[in-house]
């Protein structure tokens, strides 16, 4: 199979580590499982220069560096990969985070899966000349048998993969997201996730 994976909040805590951020810099103390939204603006009620440096902080390489794996994520992924699926990383993260996004994966064994950073959201342009950075149509183009995501704002996107099914990894802000069809199914974790592969072979 193919498979398509996000990053943040389905590989590693990247929700958690931002909670503590924005009650760092501002004063907001919102706790992780009061997290309604995914867009983090709204979640902490920022003004868009705070927004703008909630964004700055969290991409540090530093920052991007230390965030907790999400449990049992890398040990079935590399299952996936000895199993014969052909896996790849696709994050919203601007293309400024690839460096360390590819050291991160690197350090928790993740070294044989590729990670494409692309435009998910709206938030950059293309960063052309790079073999990493991808367009949503050169996405778009890709097939996709299984995708495994967090985000109701990339819901949009996983629906251009033809009879892919779609594992929504359970996070606080998709509690209340209405799935597009019956090929979304909430998974409570990785062995939920990989329990749910499985069952399509």
């Amino acid at each position: 199979m193919k498979i398509y994976i996000d990053f943040d909040d389905v590989i590693c805590e990247t929700g958690i580590a931002f909670t503590v951020m924005a009650k760092e810099l501002f004063g907001v103390d919102v706790p992780y499982n009061e997290v309604q939204f995914f867009n983090l603006q709204k979640t902490f009620g920022l003004n868009d220069e705070q927004y703008t440096e909630l964004m700055r902080v969290g991409h540090l390489p530093e920052n991007l560096l230390a965030y907790e794996e999400a449990p049992g994520a890398s040990e079935i992924i590399n299952k996936w990969v000895d199993e014969g699926h052909e896996v790849s990383v696709i994050t919203g993260r601007p293309f400024s985070a690839y460096e360390p996004s590819r050291q991160w994966l690197d350090n928790h064994g993740l070294e044989r899966i590729p990670v494409f950073c692309v435009d998910k959201y709206g938030r950059e342009t293309f960063n052309e000349g790079c073999t990493y950075s991808m367009t949503l149509q050169q996405l778009y183009s890709m097939t996709f048998d299984f995708a495994v995501e967090d985000s109701p704002a990339a819901f949009e996107h996983v629906l251009h993969f033809e009879n892919c099914r779609v594992a929504v990894y359970d996070r606080p802000w998709n509690r209340l997201a209405e799935f597009p069809n019956e090929r979304f199914q909430r998974c409570a974790g990785w062995q939920d996730i990989d329990r749910m592969l499985h069952t399509l072979k």
